[in-house]
């Protein structure tokens, strides 16, 4: 899906593009997204976050929500849909993936989604629900300084919710968030995936 030296966590896309469209159907929610190289969940919408837009519990309703390396949009997009009141913050740091999200929330008619890098969201949001299929692959270093940085703003009494395959580390995850101050129980799993469940610090 990607050329040698090139990922979707990478924040310039240096594959050649290919748009393909997929459909995400839910028992709640139908969009039709393109996807990209050189992003992730391309030519499909991947079985983790499927399953984590299955399992999770409704989103806040009003507030501030987040969408940790939003994609094509399919979690972001689901969630504004979900919570028309709310606005959600799409970030990702491919500029691609942006350029997707954004276009895919126009496409399905979504206007409570805001589409950003993660260093241009204001300071001073805390948010509601934090969803994520975080990009494990960026290494264990990089995937808790993201995590902590962004569940650090959860407001309180709010939650997380991420999925994780087992193959990469959900267990040890659930433990080393916990052990962080974010106490996290297992919500559901499926296929290998495990979905988490974070409380507020």
């Amino acid at each position: 899906m990607t050329t040698p030296g090139s990922h979707y966590f990478d924040e310039e896309a240096t594959t050649g593009s290919a748009p393909r469209d997929t459909t995400l159907l839910l028992p709640d929610v139908q969009l039709t997204l393109t996807t990209d190289r050189g992003v992730f969940g391309y030519d499909r919408v991947d079985a983790g976050s499927k399953l984590l837009l299955l399992k999770a519990p409704p989103p806040a309703s009003t507030g501030d929500l987040l969408d940790i390396g939003c994609g094509t949009g399919a979690i972001a997009l689901t969630m504004a849909r979900r919570a028309p009141a709310a606005t959600v913050w799409a970030i990702d740091v491919n500029d691609r993936a942006r350029a997707l999200c954004q276009a895919n929330a126009e496409r399905n008619g979504i206007t409570n989604v805001r589409v950003c890098a993660p260093d241009d969201v204001p300071t001073e949001l805390r948010f509601a629900t934090i969803w994520s299929n975080p990009a494990i692959r960026i290494g264990k270093p990089a995937l808790h300084a993201m995590l902590l940085r962004w569940l650090g703003r959860l407001a309180p009494g709010a939650e997380a919710v991420v999925v994780v395959h087992k193959h990469l580390g959900s267990d040890s995850l659930q433990a080393w968030l916990t052990a962080q101050g974010f106490p996290t129980a297992r919500l559901a799993s499926s296929a290998g995936y495990r979905i988490l469940r974070s409380a507020a610090a």
